[in-house]
C-alpha cells in the first residue's frame, strides 16, 4: 500500500509526521520494530479476525519539567475505584460479547473473533497514538510502516467522547478502517463527508428534551437553570427544550454555556452566577468533554442548594483526582433504557487475574478494587500487601455492576454484535472460505456496506443500521446517584419515561435528594396562587414570575394558578374567600325579618293613630276649631292617610303578580287623594281670606262641592296615568340574581320606568302646588288658621320624596322596597303630625280655646267672610 493509493495530501502527511516526531521522543527507540510500550499498554487476544477496542480506562500521570516543549516520560496507573468500576465495564462488555459470539454456532461459524484492547487515557493525542499502534502492530511509527503487521484486523470500537472519536478518525479514516463510536451521539461525527467510516452506536436523544419536560412537570419545577455545552449540540438541545418549556408554562431562570476550556478566573464567575440564581434545580446537557470541564471546575468550587439533573453523558468520575463525589449526591441522570445483557453479571463475577495474567487491564482493575498488589513490578505497588489467593468479585458489593447496565456498556456490546452480523452477512454473500480471510487486505473496506445495513443486536436504542440515524420511540431510565460515607457510590434506577407515549413513572421513595434538601426540592420563581387568587404576571418578566391578586368582587377561583377568575352561575355567589360558589338564598322583604316586622308595625300603629284622630274629629265635629278648618276635607285627608299607611303593607311579604300590579297603583291613587285634599284645603283657606267683596264670583269655590270636585279631577288624572301604565308595560314579578350577591331577590319590576316616574311626578306637582298655596296663606290672620301647618306638612312631604328619588336609584333588592315603604310612612306621618297634632292638642288638652267667642275675639274684620261648616 503506497501513499498514492491512500490519497494523502501534503498537509495531512506533514501533520502526521510532526505528531509522530513528538510522540517518538517519549520512547527509547532501538529500531522501528523494538519500541518500549511505556506510553500505551495493550492486551491482545488472538483470533481469526481481531476487533480493536479503544477505551478510557487507565489514566495518565505527567510530571512537568522546565522545558516548554519536552516533558518527563509519563507513566500510567490505575484510576480510582469509582472510575475503574465505571469504565472497566466497557472493556468487559467487549470481552463478554466476543466470547459469546465465539460460542454461538450460528453466528460466524468456523470463525473466531479476537480483540486487542488499547487505552487512550481519555486524551486526544494518545487516542491518535493508539490508532498508530493498532495500524502498525507495535507502536506509534510512521504511517504505512508495519512492524508486526495485522492482516486480520477487522474494525475498531472506541471513542468515549466525540473528540476522541474525531482524533482516532484522523488516522483510521485514511486507511478506511471501520470505526464504531460507542459514546454519545454527536452531529459532527454524523458528517459522512468528513467522517465517512465512523458509525455511532449512541442514540440521537431526539426526545430527551421531552423527558426533561415531564420531570419538570411532575415535580413542579417551573423555574430551572440550564447549563449546556458551548457547541452546536448544546444549542440545538437548548432550542428544542426552550420551545417545549414555553408550551408548558415553564421558564428558564438562567442559561450558562460550558466551554471546552475555561479561561483563567472565568470559572469563578461561572459558578457565582449559578449560585446566586433563585433557581434550585439545574438541568445540565452537553458533550462528554464539556461536562468533564464542568467536573474539573466543581472540584474546586461547590454549588450550594442546587439539585442537578443531567444525562449519562456526564461521567463525573473521569478525573481520577476528583474526590468530592459527595457534591453530586442526589444527582438525577437520564440514561437510554437498556435491556439486560444475559450472563454479563456472572461473567464479571467470574473474573480472576491469576487465570489470565497477561491481561494488564484486569490486573490494574483487580489491584484498584482490592487495594492490594499482584506482583512487585512497580515500586508504587510496594505500598500495598499482596492480594489474597481467594479474592473474588462475588465478595464485593459492586452495585454499579449489579444494579444498572449503563448505555455505554450496551453500546459496546451492541457494537461488537453489529460488526459480527455485518461480517456474517458479508461472508454469506461472497461465499468466502475462512482460510482466505486472514490474507484479504480489503476485508475491512468491504465491511462498510454491510455495517450500514445491520441493526444493533439486542439493542434498546434506535433502529439505526449502526449510525444512530433512526427515529424510533425512545425510552429513558431515570437514575439517582447516591454517595455514602463508606465510599460506595451507586446509580439506582428510580423511574422510566417514554416521551412519545407520555408514559412516566417514578418512585420518589427510592430517591436520595441532595443534602441541602430535606425533602423534594422546589424550584419556582413565585409561589402558587391558591383558590381565591389569580396570577398577575409581572411586567417585563417571564410568565413564571407573577403576583397573586384577589379575585374581583363577584368572581372566584377554585384552582391553583388560575390566570383569570371565574364567574359563578346565576343561582350561586362567591364565598367570602372567593374560593368557591355557594347557593344563593331566596329573599324578599318578609314580615318575619326585623326590618319587615318593624315597617309593618309602624304602618299599623300610624294607621290606628290616624283612625283615632279621625274619631276625635268626628266626636268634636261641632266645635268651632273643627268647623273652621273645613271638617269635610279634614275627614278626607284622614281617611286617605289611613289608606296610605295600610297600602305600605302591600310592599311587605312575598310578592306575587297581584301585589305587583296593585301596590304602586293603589299607592299612587291614595296619595293623590291625600295631596289633592290638602290642595283643596289650602285653596279654600286662601280664597276665604282673599274674597273681600260679598258678591265676588270667587265665593262659589268655597263650597264643599268645589273642593271635592277638585279632589275628583286630580284623582281621575292619576287614575288615567295608572291605566296607561297597566295597559302598556305593567309591573311584573321577577327574580333578581344580581341585586344582592348572596341572595336571589324576589321583587316586582316596575315595568315602564317612564310611566312610573310620570305617576310620581304628577304627585310631586300636586304637592308643589299645595306647598305654594299654603306658603302664600301662611300669614293670614285667624285663631285657628292652619295655613302654616299645611306649609310645614308639604315641606316635609316634598323633602322626603326629593330625598327618595336618588336613594331609590342607588339601592337594589329588598332595600329599595324598604326605602319606598319608609318614604310612604314618613311622608304620611309628616302630614298627620304637622296638620292634625296642633288641633288634637287644642281639642283634647286646651278645650277652653275651642270656643266661638275666642274665634270672634281674635278674628279681624275680614274674617267675617269665612263660612264655617
Amino acid at each position: 500500500m503506497d501513499l498514492g493509493q491512500l490519497r494523502l495530501s501534503f498537509s495531512q502527511l506533514f501533520v502526521i509526521l510532526l505528531l509522530q516526531f513528538f510522540l517518538s521522543m517519549y520512547h527509547m527507540v532501538k529500531s522501528p520494530c523494538h519500541i518500549e510500550r511505556t506510553y500505551s499498554p495493550t492486551y491482545r487476544k488472538e483470533g481469526d479476525l481481531v476487533i480493536g477496542g479503544f477505551f478510557s480506562f487507565l489514566l495518565k500521570l505527567e510530571q512537568k519539567i522546565d522545558s516548554v516543549f519536552f516533558r518527563a516520560p509519563p507513566h500510567w496507573t490505575a484510576a480510582e475505584p469509582k472510575s475503574v468500576m465505571t469504565h472497566y465495564q466497557h472493556l468487559l462488555a467487549l470481552q463478554f460479547a466476543v466470547d459469546e459470539i465465539n460460542k454461538n454456532p450460528h453466528l460466524l461459524p468456523n470463525t473466531t473473533l479476537g480483540y486487542q484492547l488499547l487505552n487512550n487515557f481519555h486524551n486526544n493525542k494518545l487516542a491518535v497514538e493508539s490508532s498508530m499502534i493498532w495500524l502498525s502492530g507495535m507502536g506509534p511509527t510512521i504511517p504505512n510502516y508495519s512492524c508486526g503487521g495485522q492482516p486480520n484486523s477487522l474494525a475498531v470500537i472506541g471513542g468515549l467522547s466525540a473528540t476522541l472519536s474525531m482524533s482516532m478518525a484522523t488516522i483510521l479514516t485514511l486507511y478506511k478502517v471501520p470505526q464504531i463510536s460507542y459514546g454519545p451521539f454527536d452531529l459532527l461525527l454524523n458528517d459522512k463527508v468528513q467522517y465517512p467510516y465512523v458509525y455511532q452506536m449512541g442514540s440521537r436523544e431526539s426526545t430527551l428534551h421531552l423527558a426533561f419536560i415531564q420531570v419538570m412537570l411532575h415535580f413542579g419545577w417551573t423555574w430551572v437553570g440550564l447549563v449546556i455545552s458551548d457547541n452546536v449540540k448544546g444549542e440545538n438541545f437548548f432550542r428544542d427544550l426552550k420551545e417545549e418549556m414555553l408550551k408548558n408554562g415553564l421558564c428558564v431562570a438562567f442559561k450558562e454555556t460550558v466551554p471546552r476550556n475555561f479561561r483563567t478566573g472565568h470559572e469563578v464567575f461561572f459558578l457565582f452566577r449559578i449560585n446566586r440564581s433563585s433557581s434550585n434545580v439545574i438541568f445540565i446537557y452537553g458533550d462528554t468533554d464539556s461536562l468533564q470541564e464542568l467536573s474539573a471546575t466543581l472540584k474546586h468550587y461547590t454549588l450550594y442548594h442546587k439539585m442537578l439533573v443531567t444525562t449519562s453523558s456526564w461521567d463525573f468520575s473521569v478525573d481520577y483526582t476528583f474526590k468530592l463525589y459527595s457534591n453530586f449526591h442526589g444527582t438525577m441522570l437520564f440514561s437510554k433504557a437498556q435491556k439486560e445483557i444475559p450472563g454479563f453479571i456472572d461473567f464479571v463475577r467470574s473474573l480472576n487475574p491469576r487465570v489470565n495474567p497477561e491481561d494488564l487491564f484486569l490486573k490494574s482493575f483487580w489491584e484498584s478494587i482490592f487495594n492490594c498488589r499482584l506482583s512487585e513490578q512497580n515500586h508504587v505497588e510496594m505500598l500495598y500487601s499482596f492480594c489474597p489467593e481467594g479474592a473474588s468479585l462475588t465478595n464485593l458489593h459492586l452495585v454499579n455492576f449489579d444494579m444498572v447496565i449503563t448505555e455505554l456498556n450496551s453500546n459496546v456490546y451492541n457494537a461488537v454484535y453489529s460488526v459480527a452480523h455485518a461480517l456474517h452477512e458479508m461472508l454469506q454473500s461472497e461465499a468466502k472460505e475462512i482460510s482466505g480471510l486472514g490474507g484479504n487486505p480489503d476485508l475491512s473496506w468491504k465491511l462498510h456496506h454491510f455495517l450500514k445495513c445491520i441493526h444493533p443486536f439486542n439493542s434498546a436504542s434506535d433502529v439505526s443500521c449502526g449510525d444512530g440515524t433512526g427515529m424510533a420511540a425512545e425510552t429513558y431510565d431515570i437514575l439517582n446517584f447516591k454517595f455514602s460515607r463508606n465510599h460506595i457510590d451507586t446509580l439506582v434506577k428510580v423511574g422510566k419515561v417514554m416521551p412519545h407515549s407520555q408514559v412516566f413513572s417514578i418512585n420518589e421513595e427510592d430517591i436520595d435528594w441532595p443534602e441541602d434538601f430535606p425533602q423534594t426540592p422546589t424550584s419556582i420563581c413565585s409561589w402558587s396562587c391558591g383558590p381565591g387568587l389569580k396570577k398577575t404576571v409581572r411586567e417585563s418578566q417571564p410568565i413564571c414570575c407573577f403576583d397573586c391578586t384577589p379575585c374581583p368582587e363577584g368572581m372566584f377561583s377554585n384552582e391553583t394558578d388560575l390566570e383569570q377568575c371565574l364567574q359563578c352561575p346565576e343561582h350561586q355567589y362567591p364565598s367570602k374567600k372567593r374560593d368557591r360558589c355557594l347557593d344563593k338564598t331566596v329573599t324578599f322583604l318578609a314580615y318575619e325579618e326585623p326590618l319587615g316586622m318593624t315597617l309593618a308595625s309602624v304602618a299599623l300603629c300610624f294607621s290606628l293613630l290616624t283612625a283615632l284622630v279621625l274619631g276625635v274629629f268626628v266626636k268634636h265635629r261641632d266645635t268651632p276649631l273643627v268647623k273652621a278648618n273645613n271638617r269635610s276635607l279634614s275627614y278626607a285627608i284622614l281617611v286617605s292617610l289611613i289608606l296610605c299607611f295600610l297600602c305600605s303593607l302591600l310592599f311587605i311579604g312575598h310578592p306575587n303578580t297581584t301585589t305587583c300590579l296593585l301596590r304602586q297603583t293603589i299607592f299612587a291613587v291614595v296619595f293623590t287623594v291625600a295631596i289633592a285634599s290638602i290642595l283643596a284645603k289650602t285653596v279654600t283657606v286662601l280664597l276665604a281670606f282673599r274674597t273681600i267683596n260679598p258678591g265676588s264670583q270667587l265665593r262659589r269655590w268655597l263650597s264643599s262641592t268645589a273642593s271635592f270636585s277638585l279632589i275628583l279631577i286630580c284623582t281621575l288624572i292619576q287614575m288615567c296615568l295608572c291605566g296607561i301604565w297597566l295597559g302598556t308595560y305593567p309591573p311584573f314579578l321577577e327574580m333578581d340574581m344580581h341585586a344582592e350577591p348572596a341572595f336571589i331577590v324576589i321583587q316586582c319590576n316596575e315595568g315602564s320606568i317612564l310611566t312610573f316616574y310620570c305617576v310620581l311626578g304628577y304627585m310631586a306637582l300636586l304637592a308643589l302646588g299645595s306647598f305654594t298655596m299654603a306658603f302664600l296663606a301662611r300669614n293670614l290672620p285667624d285663631t285657628f288658621n292652619e295655613a302654616k301647618f299645611l306649609t310645614f306638612s308639604m315641606l316635609v312631604f316634598c323633602s322626603v320624596w326629593i330625598a327618595f328619588l336618588p336613594t331609590y336609584q342607588s339601592t337594589k333588592g329588598k332595600a329599595m322596597v324598604a326605602m319606598e315603604v319608609f318614604c310612604i310612612l314618613t311622608s304620611s306621618a309628616g302630614i298627620l303630625t304637622c296638620i292634625f297634632a296642633p288641633k288634637c292638642y287644642v281639642i283634647l288638652l286646651r278645650s277652653e280655646r275651642n270656643t266661638l267667642e275666642l274665634l270672634k275675639k281674635k278674628a279681624k274684620p275680614c274674617s267675617s267672610s269665612i263660612t264655617v261648616k
